[in-house]
């Protein structure tokens, strides 16, 4: 945790003992050591009066390192060295929890990551809350009358797509990220592309967001719900029972058609998947529901044994009610419903009515997109569904992951070792934030690198926009489970099944007797 130390003393002060910069630095080091705390920087303030902060350069350092997110943990010797106002106290306790800051102090034993600790501290915001919760009712109802009347509160960032200078009280329209907009839009709803792959789009295209970050599909996401495309403006959005829209004075991107169609895809898409994600064997996961009672269908797999010892996982899917005695449907398995799915394709006459050539137009198209592929960190071309090629990639992806959270054990050791020797007088200060900066940095690194290979995972191919028909013909038999589930995701809204014991058997039939399409 890295940790600030502060120490201060004023004029009278100085020859006190204990109260000496030293001596209070180096009693405070020792604590850090025995905590195993990282210390970020040592703040000293000598020769200053206690009675407020504003005139103190050291402790406005701190809290401006604090506020950059520096510092996490905050060590003084005692608390009237960090501040004898009272007013002032309640105002740092206030900051360091709403940045994620703790704070100690050796002297009264004050740790807010213990009871006495946060009890302590919520006594001195008790005093304080009075006084923030007038201001806050003030500014929210300025908030209000603010979006009422057109204007966009923006928050600290303007939306992907505008801009608003400081002083500037109405946004306008960003000419080089307007088209950016536009296009995503179009992508979604003209193209039926999936959030991942407009990322991935945008990211291979070298644009970048507003904080000039990688796109990702809660970045997708985010603008194709946000109403101040369409020359809306809102408030609240994170509270549902305060959140209203209102008419913006701001220039629109794009038409309140195309939102509407956005939002509507978005809110299928949510309601499609279940409320995990969907192993490969269960791609029609959302897609069905009872005939007998009308509730969607669980995944409910099963492993079993083949006759090399292998453990096979089995998809499959039923009804929750039935776990309760209420419902009668029985359970089926994923191989079943795909029977049903294809048979039921079948029964339909615009199956049997494709021109030979439009097939072949099709299948070219779907052997094109194939191609296109990425693999695992994008270092291979995947032209196939080849197993052995893909269990190679999952075994490099373990082989990393555990590569880098090795890497991460040695930097701690290497980050305690740093710190005694600081904390003993064998190293300088400069010398040990130096090493500190580049072990931070190396862990940094790390992380990013366990996070991206947490969340590789196959982005499921393009599909042209054709008709249902010609897409199942063309396409179907040659897809991988991810891609069926996004061919559903693209057409389907909702299956319609029925089950019926075979005759003189005890196997269920199940029958697809309709299919709602989006």
């Amino acid at each position: 945790m890295e940790t600030a130390i502060y120490v201060r003393v004023s004029t009278e002060e100085q020859a006190q003992e204990g109260f000496s910069i030293r001596g209070q630095e180096q009693k405070l080091k020792d604590y850090a050591r025995v905590k195993d705390w990282s210390i970020y920087n040592i703040y000293i303030d000598e020769g200053i009066s206690g009675k407020n902060i504003t005139d103190r350069p050291a402790i406005n350092k701190m809290i401006t390192d604090i506020k950059n997110g520096h510092i996490k943990n905050v060590v003084v010797f005692k608390i009237d060295r960090i501040t004898r106002s009272t007013g002032d106290l309640a105002y740092l306790i206030d900051l360091f929890s709403k940045h994620g800051c703790s704070f100690n102090s050796l002297t009264e034993s004050i740790d807010t990551q213990t009871p006495s600790g946060r009890m302590f501290i919520k006594m001195i915001g008790i005093f304080a809350e009075f006084e923030r919760e007038n201001i806050a009712e003030r500014v929210r109802l300025g908030c209000e009358r603010k979006v009422k009347e057109g204007y966009s509160l923006c928050g600290n960032q303007v939306s992907y797509g505008y801009d608003r200078e400081d002083g500037q009280k109405i946004q306008t329209i960003n000419e080089k990220e307007a088209p950016i907009v536009k296009q995503l839009f179009d992508w979604y709803v003209n193209d039926n592309m999936p959030l991942a792959q407009i990322a991935k789009r945008f990211n291979a295209m070298k644009i970048p967001t507003k904080n000039s970050n990688t796109w990702t599909a809660n970045t997708v996401r985010t603008i194709l719900t946000n109403c101040t495309y369409v020359g809306r403006v809102r408030y609240s959005l994170g509270d549902k029972d305060k959140y209203f829209e209102a008419d913006g004075l701001h220039e629109p991107i794009i038409t309140l058609e195309t939102y509407n169609k956005a939002q509507k895809q978005v809110e299928k898409n949510k309601k499609v998947s279940g409320t995990k994600k969907p192993r490969d064997d269960n791609y029609f996961q959302g897609f069905l529901y009872c005939p007998e009672c009308g509730s969607k269908l669980k995944t409910h797999g099963s492993y079993n044994r083949n006759g090399k010892g292998e453990t096979i996982y089995k998809g499959a899917y039923r009804c929750r009610n039935k776990l309760f005695g209420n419902c009668a449907f029985p359970q089926t398995s994923n191989s079943k419903m795909e029977k049903a799915f294809i048979e039921y394709a079948q029964r339909i006459s615009e199956f049997t009515e494709i021109d030979d050539n439009q097939l072949k137009q099709i299948q070219g198209q779907q052997d094109c997109i194939q191609e296109q592929c990425d693999c695992i960190q994008e270092q291979c071309d995947c032209k196939g569904t080849d197993t052995n090629t893909r269990t190679s990639h999952i075994q490099q992806t373990k082989q990393l992951i555990q590569t880098y959270k090795d890497k991460l054990n040695q930097l701690d050791i290497r980050d305690k070792e740093i710190l005694s020797l600081y904390v003993d007088g064998n190293v300088p200060f400069d010398r040990y934030r130096e090493i500190k900066d580049k072990i931070d940095k190396d862990r940094k690194e790390a992380h990013s690198e366990l996070e991206k290979l947490a969340t590789t995972e196959d982005t499921p191919p393009e599909f042209t926009r054709e008709d249902f028909v010609l897409e199942f013909k063309a396409n179907w038999e040659h897809l991988t489970n991810i891609e069926k589930r996004q061919f559903l995701m693209k057409f389907v809204k909702k299956i319609h099944l029925s089950a019926h014991r075979a005759d003189n058997k005890h196997n269920w039939l199940i029958v697809v007797e309709d299919v709602e399409f989006a």
